[in-house]
């Protein structure tokens, strides 16, 4: 079931080819890149800064007064960015660290046979010299994850005296979790960075739906009896999403 849009938890595109360019808004020096061929005048701006799209035939005075135009949004959006953004793209490599539900996991790399363990909140890869550190240490926490969420899934469906249902691991750039009418319920294994309370809000959401496969009144009615405080859960992880680690 459909659960949460989450724009920001899409991860990127690979950087623009087009070349960095610079614009003096406030007495303040701005980078930007610019992308031709845009139906029409359009600014974004995220975690790599400001882009521009703009359609072929427009001028380059008319495009920096389009945005010296709307200097001061330009401004508060970057300052804001500044703010909340922390480094997303995590290079997986001996002494990194990831957040694990509460805490953090350490990696440690050592010559092996690309083999991964947990040595309880240590992350060991065993690899060998031309081996994919990221594909390996996503591998362990994807283990670690339906190992941490079948546990939860039993507690939750516990509570409603209903069957464990078999779950799966998602991908998904756009949802936390779902559930299909015939009971099988999926979780972003991408839940394991975060705190241990916003995963337990998404599997009680899913397993609430094994009983109203809708968002009706009834439903959050029975989402608040399994997490009274979903209110806020939802809304963190609206807020986190936008810094999950990017392997």
């Amino acid at each position: 079931m459909f659960l949460e849009q989450l724009k920001l938890f899409r991860l990127p595109s690979p950087p623009p080819e087009a070349p960095t360019r610079h614009l003096l808004i406030g007495g303040r020096i701005i980078d930007y890149r610019l992308k031709a061929g845009a139906k029409r005048l359009a600014m974004t701006i995220d975690e790599r800064g400001l882009r521009i799209g703009a359609p072929r035939r427009m001028s380059m005075t008319e495009i920096e007064a389009f945005v010296q135009g709307h200097g001061d949004w330009v401004l508060k959006k970057l300052a804001e960015l500044a703010k909340v953004s922390q480094p997303r793209h995590v290079t997986i490599k001996d002494g990194a660290r990831l957040p694990l539900l509460d805490t953090e996991a350490e990696v440690r790399v050592l010559p092996g046979a690309n083999r991964v363990r947990w040595v309880a909140d240590m992350l060991v890869l065993e690899a060998r010299p031309a081996a994919d550190l990221a594909q390996l240490a996503k591998r362990a926490l994807q283990k670690r994850a339906l190992t941490h969420f079948t546990g939860r899934l039993a507690h939750y469906t516990g509570q409603l005296d209903l069957a464990v249902p078999k779950l799966a691991l998602s991908s998904a750039q756009t949802r936390w979790g779902s559930c299909s009418r015939d009971g099988g319920i999926r979780v972003n294994w991408r839940l394991i960075h975060m705190p241990t309370h916003l995963g337990d809000y998404v599997v009680a959401h899913e397993v609430a739906h094994l009983l109203e496969m809708n968002h009706s009144e009834r439903f959050w009615s029975v989402v608040g009896s399994l997490y009274p405080d979903w209110k806020a859960a939802r809304s963190e992880l609206k807020q986190r999403a936008a810094s999950l680690p990017i392997l």
